[in-house]
């Protein structure tokens, strides 16, 4: 959900791009609560970090709660953050209260990657 935020949101000024330790494909929960605030994710990728192994990148952003541990070293010498939050595939109960997990989740993370990335652009 995060590349495709900051896609949508800061088209022609930032690219993101989303990979996993652990990548589980492309969570149709996910593709449905993006759409409903207008975000097309049905071409985006589940990918292993070892896809983007030797390339550039001004940030690293990792944003599930064991991310953290479990990417340490990931791409030295590159500026790496992490923002935790409640990983959605692990909700449980209705399928409703479900989404709404996923709503909240997809809403936290425009929220404070929206702030970081303004502030960083000084906009």
């Amino acid at each position: 959900m995060a590349d495709g935020i900051i896609n949508h949101d800061f088209a022609g000024r930032i690219e993101a791009f989303s990979a996993g330790t652990e990548p589980h494909g492309l969570n149709p929960k996910a593709v449905q609560v993006m759409a409903e605030i207008g975000i097309d994710i049905t071409t985006n990728s589940s990918d292993h970090l070892n896809r983007y192994a030797g390339q550039n990148f001004d940030y690293v952003i990792t944003l599930c709660g064991d991310a953290n541990e479990k990417c340490p070293l990931f791409f030295g010498g590159v500026e790496r953050l992490h923002m935790g939050f409640d990983d959605p595939p692990k909700a449980v109960g209705t399928k409703e209260e479900v989404l709404n997990v996923y709503r909240r989740v997809r809403d936290e993370i425009r929220q404070q990657l929206g702030d970081f990335f303004r502030q960083e652009s000084g906009s």
